[in-house]
């Protein structure tokens, strides 16, 4: 069963003639975000550009949207979401825009109507931090950053 959230999402006035984020598939878990844009906007290797949608929604509290990447634009063209995934929180009501780097070694345009990310919302969970001298010991312990099956544990020290 799926779980249905209803979220208010105002159409900006530059995106009228776009369509909603949608899912593209029954089962996907991300609906995709299009380009807003007056005119193409050329990302070239190593630069970014924050790419308007023409949407704001205003999420109920307890929960966020993740702005993340679309696999396709990755692998084909290495164009990605810098700071993937992005945070919308519950009380942001701007307009959502994706910020798109261009790690590909050609010049990469972006497109009005183009899907550049994909939206997924999700509840929050809240944390109430509980201070103490001791953490419980596991297997693991300190190990990372490929620590795990190499036998290796470890520390990492601020």
């Amino acid at each position: 069963m799926t779980n249905v959230v209803s979220v208010a999402l105002q159409r900006l006035e530059h995106a009228a003639d776009l369509p909603t984020p949608r899912y593209e598939t029954e089962h996907a878990a991300g609906m995709d975000l299009m380009a807003c844009l007056p005119a193409d906007v050329e990302l070239a290797p190593g630069t970014y550009a924050v790419i308007p949608t023409g949407f704001a929604i205003a999420l109920p509290n307890g929960f966020e949207a993740q702005v993340r990447p679309r696999s396709g634009l990755a692998a084909k063209h290495g164009i990605t979401v810098l700071n993937a995934p992005g945070t919308i929180d519950a009380d942001y009501r701007g307009e959502i825009g994706v910020i798109l780097v261009n790690h590909g070694k050609v010049p990469f345009a972006v497109t009005r109507g183009m899907r550049i990310a994909q939206l997924v919302v999700a509840p929050v969970s809240r944390v109430a931090w509980h201070e103490t001298d001791r953490l419980p010991d596991t297997a693991r312990g300190g190990g990372g950053f490929g620590s795990t099956g190499t036998g290796q544990g470890g520390q990492t020290a601020c």
